[in-house]
């Protein structure tokens, strides 16, 4: 294994602590700033909307629900509504900013076997998607790992990420010739345009920091799979050609059955069902795509394109400003302006009745905020940097609302396979004696056992306590983590014993006094770090039993069984 993968769990937790740490920093600067003022944003019904678009958000593209193809939103609502009725839906024990809580949006993994995705401190694992060919969807007794229903709503959502894969390369590359020929025409333009000069070089020095940030963690990078990538003119190999998206992760949320949801604090855009943030863990400069549903249906709107939009309102208010001044001459401006006003308010709730996403520039103050609409079935992209210099919020509507969201999540430290050659690696330093069945260790380097003790933290707390904490909760589902993950057990007791071997050698007097205290550093530090670990997760589990058990409660006051 390279030595950089080495330390890379710790020192992955360490950038993350000093991560959330900066985010504090500027979120406390941002709202310094900002004092009792709101920053502006656009919905399609304002003005200059589709400018602003243009210039600040061109990495966001529209699909409108006519361009699926025939019958795929048919099958892939069936399969949403498939994982809520099942009960495959959960709400996750996240952590965010030093506290447990839980998400408001409850939640599915479907994609890759053998793949998860982590986000919060939290890592969720799988249920495959069942494709024609694909290998995994069975157990280790050859049996299908889900019930058909399952699997048919897997299936479905699969042919809409096969979709997604051609179509976003698509939309990518028409954007690209238009935004060539735009450059060419208007060459001379300055750079940044639609943007204040102070907000250009507040951006340009922040990704000057972010450069020299990322330079000086690039020899450590390792898990840090959810940091920020400096900006790069040409996408990696893996993502110019087709996009391969390997894992979706399904939202539901019914906001008649939130009671707190916050309001949007920058902008007074409305209640947020998910809050400001870059999406984590994704291949540097890889797409999302996000297919939105929500039921009940909506009644069809004539389809229109996204320059139709904000035309189509500035038309409704000179008909309606026609139609005023025929019915009599002595209206007056002020009548005028109150019908005007009504009209925008009108428009206004209409937008925020629907489900809509929020979408800033990172820690920005000078460029308004945008506010797209979403329609059921319609669909949305964030390519090219868009994910990583700016940010996204989740709008609430009124009724409740189903996600799919398509991504290239790192398959470096994130997949089966990986851990399952880490745990080899480790074991190979384990001897076992035929004749005397005893076992003792191979290599008592310092270099070896910090390796070995790195491995052995890390199938516990990124893996099996992940599992067995959350994770298992869709065994009963689906079959298909049960036996890899009693596997793993089964290899970290191993490491256990592996530890109980080197305190054994630190301890016996005969060994060499120099080795001693270099095996006595690395095991110390071994074990005051896990068990540091250990506690956090004992007081997770303490806040977690406390809320079932206060959920409880309030379900059985209400007369509902829990």
């Amino acid at each position: 294994m390279k030595p950089r993968q080495r330390k890379q769990y710790f020192r992955n937790m360490k950038r993350s602590d000093d991560s959330e740490r900066e985010k504090r920093r500027k979120r406390r600067r941002l709202i310094q700033e900002l004092g009792e003022q709101r920053i502006p944003y656009l919905s399609p019904a304002d003005p200059g909307f589709q400018e602003l678009w243009d210039s600040s958000y061109a990495g966001l593209a529209l699909r409108q629900s006519s361009a699926l193809p025939d019958g795929l939103h048919e099958r892939v609502q069936s399969a949403l509504i498939t994982l809520q009725r099942r009960g495959c839906l959960l709400r996750d024990l996240v952590r965010v900013r030093d506290r447990d809580v839980f998400t408001a949006v409850s939640r599915a993994l479907v994609g890759q076997p053998g793949y998860t995705y982590r986000y919060l401190d939290t890592r969720l694992f799988t249920i495959p998607w069942h494709c024609e060919g694909e290998e995994g969807q069975k157990d280790e007794k050859e049996k299908p790992c889900c019930d058909s229903d399952l699997r048919d709503a897997c299936k479905a959502l699969w042919e809409l990420n096969q979709f997604f894969c051609s179509d976003v390369k698509q939309q990518t590359n028409a954007r690209g010739v238009k935004r060539s020929r735009s450059d060419t025409e208007n060459s001379e333009d300055t750079p940044g345009e639609g943007m204040c000069e102070e907000s250009v070089k507040d951006r340009l020095l922040e990704e000057k920091q972010e450069k020299e940030k990322k330079e000086e963690e690039e020899e450590d990078s390792g898990q840090g799979c959810s940091h920020s990538s400096p900006p790069s003119s040409t996408p990696p190999p893996d993502v110019a050609g087709l996009v391969q998206f390997n894992i979706t992760i399904i939202n539901y949320m019914d906001p008649s059955a939130m009671t707190q949801l916050k309001e949007e604090p920058y902008y007074g855009m409305g209640k947020m069902a998910v809050g400001w943030h870059h999406d984590e863990d994704l291949v540097p400069l890889s797409p999302v795509a996000v297919y939105s549903y929500s039921c009940p249906a909506e009644p069809k709107k004539e389809e229109v394109t996204e320059k139709d939009v904000e035309g189509q309102s500035k038309e409704k208010v000179k008909e309606k400003e026609t139609e005023t001044e025929g019915e009599g001459e002595g209206t007056s401006k002020e009548e005028l302006k109150e019908e005007r006003e009504g009209l925008e308010k009108e428009e206004v709730q209409k937008e925020k009745a629907c489900w809509r996403v929020g979408l800033k520039v990172a820690w920005d103050i000078h460029t308004p905020g945008l506010a797209l609409p979403l329609q059921s079935g319609d669909c949305y992209y964030m390519t090219a940097d868009l994910n990583r210099t700016h940010q996204h919020c989740v709008l609430a509507g009124e009724t409740a609302r189903f996600s799919s969201t398509h991504r290239v999540v790192q398959c470096c430290t994130g997949t089966l396979d990986y851990i399952k050659k880490r745990c080899s690696e480790a074991l190979e330093n384990l001897h076992t004696d035929p004749e005397k069945n005893t076992k003792s260790l191979k290599s008592l380097l310092p270099s070896a056992l910090q390796r070995i003790e790195d491995i052995h933290s890390e199938v516990e707390f990124e893996w099996l306590r992940q599992y067995w904490f959350q994770g298992r909760r869709y065994a009963r589902f689906c079959s298909w983590w049960t036996k890899p993950m009693e596997q793993m057990e089964k290899d970290w007791k191993e490491m256990e014993r592996m530890t109980q071997l080197l305190l054994d050698v630190v301890e016996d007097e005969n060994t060499a006094q120099e080795n001693r205290r270099e095996m006595a550093d690395v095991l110390l530090n071994a074990l005051t770090d896990r068990q540091q670990h250990r506690q956090t997760w004992r007081d997770s589990l303490t806040f977690f039993g406390t809320q079932i058990h206060s959920t409880g409660c309030r379900l059985m006051r209400n007369g509902v069984s829990p």
